[in-house]
């Protein structure tokens, strides 16, 4: 089930937590990727293939739009719960993001946002009292 709220209702019940993957102005995907990588390393139970390829993808698409359209990247958190993965991606941009047709001639854009609320069980924005946003999508686990 996709959920859109812009409250930030709370989307993983509580639980023990690990983190990682802090990055205060990652400067492209490929460096969010890489801490998604050191993420599901240090977790254990391991998480199945297709979950961390998903994991994977979903970070690379929230910071790669945060990047395009907010021009930084906050902050990026990564949480797991024993049900769940919870990836939080913050912009300094107060715009939520808006569903646009795809691109067929050749430029790029409008496949990222319909790719994450498809991949995502829950997705949220939420407007951040500093003016930006976060984006929470959460996969269960």
């Amino acid at each position: 089930m996709h959920h859109l709220d812009q409250a930030g209702q709370a989307l993983a019940p509580p639980g023990p937590t690990a983190e990682a993957g802090h990055h205060s102005r990652p400067e492209h995907a490929a460096e969010a990727r890489e801490a998604v990588r050191v993420f599901l390393d240090g977790l254990s139970p391991a998480v199945a293939a297709r979950t961390a390829q998903h994991l994977l993808l979903l970070v690379s698409e929230l910071v790669s739009n945060a990047l395009r359209h907010a021009g930084a990247v906050s902050g990026l958190r990564l949480r797991a719960t024993p049900g769940a993965l919870t990836v939080e991606v913050r912009d300094p941009s107060p715009e939520h993001p808006t569903p646009r047709t795809p691109r067929l001639d050749g430029t790029t854009g409008g496949f990222g946002w319909p790719m994450i609320r498809e991949i995502a069980q829950s997705l949220t924005v939420r407007t951040e009292p500093d003016g930006g946003k976060t984006v929470t999508a959460v996969l269960a686990r």
